[in-house]
């Protein structure tokens, strides 16, 4: 494709970042259309750079537990959901869960998310119990993740609670984290055509403003490489710089990653790396309002160190989840060979601690 971006659009873009400023979603659109691979790192670089050390990238080694995959939202994308009484369905115990907890600790790792489904008979008071009982078994030796938006959305619907006292009440539990999971791509005609059972857009937001006032933190993330449009992707990105403007900024990170499309109803190939590094380029500047842009290891592998080239700071070091891997993830625990990936890519990987709600 032969990329034809003009040098002075460039230039006018390359000040607003070196200034700080908020490009347009026209111009968003102009970088992704137009520009060519060594201009989007090029001002990718520049944006990560005013925020983060040059030379360096942070990580951390984490695990999803996905303590059940019983589910009735019935998205066409997943792999991994089972009906209730279908074959193949589970819902782990504490013991069970808390062994999946203790693999990852002897990994080295120190971050736990949760993950599941939406569960008919698990009320939020069910989780509340759970992480209570977890946070009391681990102290804080680790951090957790513990539910997505999503599944809090529909276990506070379910539980006949409001968002308000649904967060309370994990809060209550210890819960620090309730991450942006589940969000794929906040269009509602994607959602119209892929998961009509899940919520609205403004739904999503009203939930995940409800956590953020309640003081824990939250993430922002996006799947990419269904059968989205751009015009759905870049209303994903315009709605999540709007709410994290009018949420004074407490959107922790950004984390996009790409749609597996093996054992899937919906099918499909998964993008390209090229597709994946431009897009997250592209996020990285235009949303100058949040801090730490992510990219993905559990869906990318070492191919997701490019992404330290095109504006991530960051990445996780993932030992499972069962989500992701049913659609084709593959996971490695040869941590030094995907530490290698980084520095090849001119970055010096560097152990973090998890990353505190609400901190820039």
């Amino acid at each position: 494709m032969a990329w034809k971006m003009k040098r002075d659009a460039v230039l006018r873009l390359r000040d607003a970042i070196e200034a700080g400023e908020p490009i347009s979603l026209n111009d968003a659109a102009e970088l992704y259309g137009s520009a060519d691979d060594v201009t989007l790192s090029e001002l990718a670089t520049l944006a990560r750079n005013k925020l983060h050390p040059a030379s360096e990238a942070t990580y951390v080694v984490m695990a999803i537990v996905n303590y059940t995959n019983i589910c009735v939202a019935k998205c066409d994308y997943c792999a991994f959901y089972r009906l209730p009484h279908q074959e193949g369905g589970y819902l782990l115990d504490f013991d069970q869960v808390c062994a999946k907890i203790d693999d990852l600790v002897r990994h080295g790792g120190t971050l736990v998310g949760f993950n599941g489904g939406f569960h008919p008979k698990l009320k939020l008071s069910d989780y509340a119990e759970l992480f209570g009982r977890i946070h009391a078994r681990y102290g804080s030796d680790l951090s957790f993740y513990e539910m997505t938006v999503a599944e809090f959305m529909f276990s506070c619907k379910l539980s006949k609670m409001s968002y308000e006292e649904g967060a309370s009440l994990l809060k209550q539990a210890g819960t620090k984290w309730v991450t942006g999971g589940g969000a794929e791509i906040l269009d509602d005609r994607f959602r119209k055509r892929h998961s009509p059972g899940k919520y609205t857009v403004a739904d999503y937001y009203r939930a995940q403003r409800a956590i953020l006032d309640a003081g824990l933190g939250s993430t922002a993330t996006m799947v990419i490489g269904f059968d989205e449009t751009l015009e759905e992707r870049f209303s994903h990105l315009e709605s999540l710089r709007k709410f994290q403007e009018e949420t004074d900024r407490r959107l922790t990170s950004f984390l996009c990653w790409t749609y597996k499309p093996w054992n899937t109803e919906l099918g499909g190939r998964e993008i390209s790396n090229q597709e994946y590094l431009r897009w997250l380029a592209v996020s990285r500047i235009y949303l100058h309002n949040i801090r730490h842009i992510r990219t993905s290891v559990l869906t990318k592998n070492e191919a997701a160190l490019e992404g330290l080239k095109f504006g991530a700071n960051d990445f996780d070091i993932p030992t499972e989840d069962e989500v992701t891997q049913k659609a084709g993830a593959t996971i490695s625990l040869e941590f030094e060979r995907i530490l290698s990936a980084a520095r090849r890519s001119g970055y010096e990987p560097k152990l973090r601690r998890p990353f505190e709600p609400g901190g820039r």
